[in-house]
């Protein structure tokens, strides 16, 4: 049995992350919800007991084995080392850590093996992201990738809980003829809207005018593969949908696959659902909600017939791209016995700031 935190429990993935906890029955012996002052004090019920939110401090994680983390960089800057000195290992959600060279950076099914090094930080990729690999994945086992062009239409619960409220105003005020406001954390206004542009621009000149959020799902796939010199782009948008990722994504392979065959791979895929024709494509409306990786509109790329296809990837953001992979992870953990800290870990004797 472990003993558990949840840090950022009030969030809308970390509330996701206690629900799967109780869900999937992991084998949590004590569980701490923690978050800021606003919340710290307030009671929840978990499994049928109440529990009292706790303030987010070094001295919470005393006594935790494990601590499942969604509260920002910033937070997990903070935080993190603190909770390994303790004794805890910790999965992070935020961006911190993921391309740090110490910290594996896992999707459940994908690369569990990258769990065996870990110096108690595992990083939980973005959540456009973590749809996309167990699809790239497959297709890389099976012919080889050559490369990779992805576009993103993600929807506002990506921003937490104030991006569902700021698409909620937003459309009331498009429905009563009030000129739009631009909402944080919005650029413009995001009801009946789309936003090319997720988190800041980058000023780095091999990534110059992408946005963060476009150079995250590229690094992070070159990472997570094993690739890291997979020819990768993407486009990241932000639409009015409340909850649910879809990807647009052409990949160009070393072997031809034909659509028939990309379908039979990727229909043996762990956490992989395929449309069964053409016209029972997946939207984020039917799918939320829901653990699997959705997959239709399977085709042969015209530009490049022999060796590229394309393809429509779906998912709940909370779920695969965030709350579920972390708790699978988790589960991965105890599964292998890797709960631990090693003492010579490099993050035991970083200052924490």
């Amino acid at each position: 049995m472990v003993a558990v935190a949840v840090l950022g429990a009030t969030g809308l993935v970390g509330q996701s992350i206690v629900q799967l906890l109780v869900e999937r029955e992991f084998p949590f012996s004590s569980i701490k919800l923690l978050a800021s002052e606003y919340s710290a004090g307030k009671e929840v019920r978990v499994k049928n007991t109440i529990h009292q939110i706790e303030l987010a401090e070094p001295s919470a994680f005393d006594g935790v084995d494990l601590v499942l983390a969604s509260a920002g960089g910033s937070v997990s800057q903070k935080l993190v080392p603190e909770a390994l000195k303790r004794g805890a290992t910790v999965i992070d959600n935020s961006s911190h850590y993921r391309m740090d060279p110490h910290v594996p950076l896992v999707v459940g099914g994908v690369n569990d093996q990258d769990l065996q090094d870990h110096q108690g930080i595992i990083a939980n990729p973005n959540c456009s992201t973590a749809q996309l690999m167990p699809v790239l994945n497959a297709l890389h086992k099976a012919a080889g990738l050559k490369r990779v062009i992805v576009s993103t239409y993600q929807s506002v619960s990506g921003s937490g809980k104030s991006g569902m409220d700021g698409l909620l105003t937003s459309l009331r005020q498009a429905m009563n003829h009030i000129e739009p406001d631009t909402i944080p954390p919005f650029q413009r206004p995001i009801g009946m809207n789309l936003i090319p542009h997720i988190d800041v621009f980058i000023d780095e000149p091999d990534a110059l005018d992408y946005t963060k959020e476009e150079l995250k799902l590229i690094q992070e796939t070159q990472k997570i593969l094993h690739l890291p010199q997979l020819p990768i782009t993407a486009t990241a948008v932000r639409v009015p949908v409340m909850v649910g990722h879809s990807e647009s994504v052409t990949v160009d392979l070393e072997t031809p696959l034909s659509p028939e065959e990309a379908k039979d791979i990727l229909s043996k895929t762990s956490d992989v659902v395929i449309a069964n024709h053409r016209e029972n494509y997946f939207t984020p409306l039917e799918t939320a909600g829901t653990d699997p990786v959705y997959v239709s509109r399977i085709r042969k790329d015209t530009s490049n017939p022999s060796h590229g296809l394309n393809m429509w990837v779906v998912s709940d953001n909370l779920r695969i791209g965030a709350a579920l992979n972390a708790v699978r992870l988790a589960e991965s953990l105890v599964g292998q016995g890797l709960i631990h800290v090693p003492p010579n870990s490099p993050f035991l004797t970083e200052p924490s700031e």
